[in-house]
């Protein structure tokens, strides 16, 4: 048997060792384990400054948020994971797209937004991020702000308690946030900030329930305000599912402002088909204000489709404001492509406005051309 003096080196030199460990143990990783009372799992941000606790979801999570920001006299977080939309998108803590793959870190507690500290060590991503991290922030027992930042951002939050629920269901997300754009009464600035915030989440999430809610919220009795905002996170972050619900409103949206919105939501969209769609309300939209913004995008993506389009439009639409605008979109065309057209326009149009437009944009374009075309025209 091993005398007690034996087993009090023993136990001296074994608590040596783990002091040792401990010391080199990077400051984050003790900072997790400390907060969870064990190894730090898959499912918790990466986190620093932080009083940090973790617990599961047991009830629905409207209800756990409620008791949460009920019982929240002073500020404080809680936050989950939840599995985001496909894009190769990386979301920093002030709701910026940051197409590096590094947020750096971001100090929840500095301003409205959070700042982002760039200063740390970049990281490489292979594929976008596969899970959003959602933050609720309490204080004086009600919530007043919600953040959405990408899974591998470091967030800093400034020593204040962050609570961390595991096991989140996806669509119980999806109609906690729903309850924040729903609100009646977000006619105040921190509740309008609120909606929008949550509107941006539910358009994040990669669940069937996000694209539910977004086809709720474009409804022609839902106010302009929110089916404008609606429609620009379809074409942002929805992929085809998005696309499609905006073909939907460019046909059945009843304000030409909102059907405006659509159009350069539908200039955002990734998909293949939202060219096609821009193009039919170029042509075919009963308002000369959407039919003039539809021209101005797609002067902006260029090719064939854009320039015939354009072109068409100078030739046949039947409103003279809707020709100028053409002439104007030429004028944001690639110089290659859109100042012969528009010298052919000052030339042989013949509409006089239209033609006093192209020799203005062509007077602006600065191109060699368009002097030599002023030139021939002052010879004669």
């Amino acid at each position: 048997m091993k005398s007690n003096a034996q087993r009090f080196w023993n136990s001296l030199v074994m608590a040596i060792v783990a002091a040792v460990l401990f010391s080199i143990m990077p400051s984050r990783a003790r900072a997790g384990q400390a907060a969870t009372g064990g190894e730090r799992t898959a499912d918790l941000p990466q986190i620093e400054n932080a009083k940090l606790t973790r617990r599961a979801a047991t009830h629905p999570l409207a209800e756990e948020v409620k008791t949460w920001a009920e019982a929240a006299s002073e500020a404080q977080w809680l936050g989950y994971a939840v599995p985001a939309v496909n894009g190769d998108r990386v979301m920093c803590c002030g709701g910026n797209w940051n197409g590096n793959g590094n947020c750096g870190n971001c100090r929840l507690e500095d301003g409205d937004h959070g700042n982002t500290d760039s200063s740390a060590k970049p990281t490489v991503a292979l594929e976008g991020p596969r899970k959003i991290i959602l933050l609720y922030r309490a204080q004086g027992k009600k919530i007043g702000k919600i953040r959405m930042v990408s899974e591998d951002c470091m967030l800093d939050a400034g020593g204040l308690q962050v609570t961390w629920l595991a096991n989140v269901n996806p669509a119980e997300s999806v109609q906690l946030l729903a309850g924040f754009v729903n609100n009646s009464n977000a006619v105040a600035r921190d509740e309008d900030k609120l909606s929008q915030s949550a509107l941006a989440a539910i358009a994040m999430h990669g669940d069937p329930a996000a694209d539910s809610a977004m086809r709720s919220f474009i409804a022609p009795e839902r106010p302009e305000s929110l089916r404008k905002e609606a429609a620009f996170w379809l074409g942002a972050a929805r992929g085809s599912s998005g696309e499609q619900l905006l073909e939907q409103m460019a046909k059945k949206d009843p304000s030409p402002e909102v059907r405006s919105q659509v159009v350069f939501a539908l200039s955002v969209s990734k998909e293949a088909r939202a060219m096609d769609e821009i193009i039919r309300m170029a042509h075919d939209d009963s308002s000369a204000h959407v039919r003039g913004q539809a021209l101005f995008w797609l002067a902006q993506k260029a090719g064939a489709k854009a320039e015939q389009t354009i072109i068409g439009a100078i030739e046949n639409d039947p409103e003279t404001e809707v020709k100028k605008k053409a002439v104007f979109a030429l004028s944001q065309m690639p110089k290659d492509e859109g100042v012969p057209k528009l010298i052919e326009v000052a030339q042989s149009n013949r509409n006089p406005e239209v033609r006093k437009q192209a020799m203005f944009w062509l007077g602006q374009s600065g191109d060699p051309r368009a002097l030599a075309f002023f030139e021939k025209i002052l010879s004669k």
